[in-house]
């Protein structure tokens, strides 16, 4: 099995722990993405997420569950702690699965075979599922306080204030991210009719396509 991704590029306010598996004793909060998933239990994505309103930035933990922490005292910071199940995607090495931090401090997002979701730790009952489905890979993109979500035919961004922007389709199938220069993705994507990869051209901050250079 591939390891995780963790990329803790923007500044975050929570710290993370990757189970192994789902802990026999479930913490008092709990919380399925997305809520109606019926196939929750094969291989979803077990994180056990510490919010963190003041102080230092948070941690990431990679370490067994402590069964101690299913009864934290209401009284302290661990009260807030929550167990979030993500249903998995796909079972693929080619789509990811792991952790990372998003433009908003508050927010974490989760990535289980290509499903994405955008977790708001202070209030972990609000969450957006990314549209593309698989989720084929994801660009912390600090510069630009983005996200990105490359999906088979197109890109989303993912800012502070949620969904900046959607590209138009980019590809037939597969887009590729080859280089962000200042405010300027530049990509690949696949033709059907030709049956070859053609260069693209993004506005990093509109997501508007540029007339590639030549």
């Amino acid at each position: 099995m591939t390891p995780p991704i963790v990329d803790l590029s923007f500044p975050h306010r929570w710290d993370a722990e990757i189970l192994a598996a789902r802990p026999l004793i479930l913490p008092p909060r709990h919380f399925i993405y997305p809520r109606e998933a019926e196939e929750v239990e094969r291989g979803a994505l077990e994180v056990l997420v510490r919010p963190k309103t003041l102080g230092a930035p948070g941690l990431l933990m990679l370490e067994t569950w402590d069964t101690k922490a299913c009864s934290p005292d209401p009284t302290s910071p661990d009260s807030q702690t929550f167990l979030a199940t993500c249903a998995l995607g796909f079972r693929d090495p080619a789509v990811p699965t792991g952790l990372w931090s998003a433009p908003r401090p508050e927010e974490i997002c989760a990535v289980s075979g290509g499903y994405a979701y955008l977790i708001d730790t202070t209030a972990p009952e609000r969450f957006t599922m990314i549209e593309h489905r698989p989720v084929l890979d994801v660009r912390a993109v600090v510069e630009a306080g983005l996200i990105l979500f490359v999906g088979h035919r197109a890109i989303l961004a993912w800012g502070r204030n949620g969904q900046a922007w959607r590209s138009d389709k980019l590809s037939d199938e597969g887009v590729k991210i080859t280089a962000i220069d200042g405010t300027v993705l530049r990509g690949l994507g696949w033709e059907m009719m030709t049956d070859k990869e053609t260069p693209f051209a993004l506005d990093l901050l509109t997501g508007i396509r540029f007339e590639f250079p030549t």
